[in-house]
């Protein structure tokens, strides 16, 4: 476990989590740090924990073992995978963009220039197209001006297009505000560019550490096959950030999908 000090130096220290579902190990003995800079992808199969593990990081539950400390004061913006929007409700991008936060008019402008979803803001929600959606709810999730952006399979619903749009605006908020940025992905290779570290999930952790080694890792292979680890082959990571992370392995697949 993670020492009190080494905890405060990071926005969010998951330490031992266990989450138990109809007596299954949703989540068994995950531990997780996240720090300044970090831009985290989160990766594994259907089923193996992977929103479970963003609703405790965010402390929105409460696990059977383990604990999560925040930094004090921190601030999360948080994109779900999409919101349902009732079509009789009339209620516009921007008012949306304001309900329950104290932004301005000035602020709103400013930052649905920064998510080009300016033409959008007079826009009934319910109007909204996938991609729109998710840009709106990116703007959303950045009024609070947060720390860290926790991202849940944001592109899940977007054409190949409509997500090469949107990891590349992610991209550029990353770069531009100096923000930490967990993502929950299913297109790794997609964001091979910008992940620092990958994260493979499958109720515990299988592996960690920079994208092409984990790539290589026989513990992602097993579970993503030797396509996946090629496509993301083909994709050099060029940044000249420090790559050393702890690579861990838990060879214990037992347990079926949740």
């Amino acid at each position: 476990m993670p020492s009190e000090t080494t905890q405060t130096q990071n926005l969010i220290s998951a330490s031992d989590l266990t989450v138990i579902r109809q007596g299954r190990r949703v989540l068994d003995n995950v531990s997780l740090d996240i720090a300044r800079d970090d831009f985290i992808t989160l990766i594994g199969p259907n089923g193996a924990g992977k929103t479970v593990l963003l609703r405790h990081l965010l402390k929105l539950d409460k696990p059977d073992a383990g604990r999560v400390t925040h930094l004090s004061g921190l601030k999360v913006g948080y994109v779900p995978q999409r919101i349902t929007i009732d079509p009789s409700l009339p209620i516009s991008v921007r008012r949306f963009l304001t309900l329950n936060n104290s932004e301005k008019e000035n602020d709103i402008a400013t930052l649905a220039e920064e998510t080009d979803i300016t033409p959008l803001l007079d826009t009934p929600l319910s109007a909204l197209s996938g991609g729109e959606m998710q840009r709106v709810l990116l703007t959303r999730a950045l009024t609070s001006d947060p720390e860290l952006l926790i991202l849940d399979e944001p592109a899940q619903n977007l054409d190949v297009n409509g997500q090469l749009q949107f990891y590349t605006l992610i991209e550029e908020i990353y770069e531009r505000r100096k923000l930490s940025i967990l993502m929950v992905s299913h297109d790794l290779h997609l964001v091979m560019s910008s992940t620092r570290k990958v994260v493979c999930l499958y109720h515990h952790i299988c592996c960690s550490g920079a994208p092409e080694s984990v790539a290589r890792d026989p513990e992602f292979i097993s579970i993503f096959g030797n396509d996946m680890a090629k496509l993301m082959a083909v994709y050099p990571h060029t940044h000249s950030h420090d790559h050393t992370h702890e690579h861990t392995h838990d060879h214990d697949h037992g347990e079926g999908t949740t």
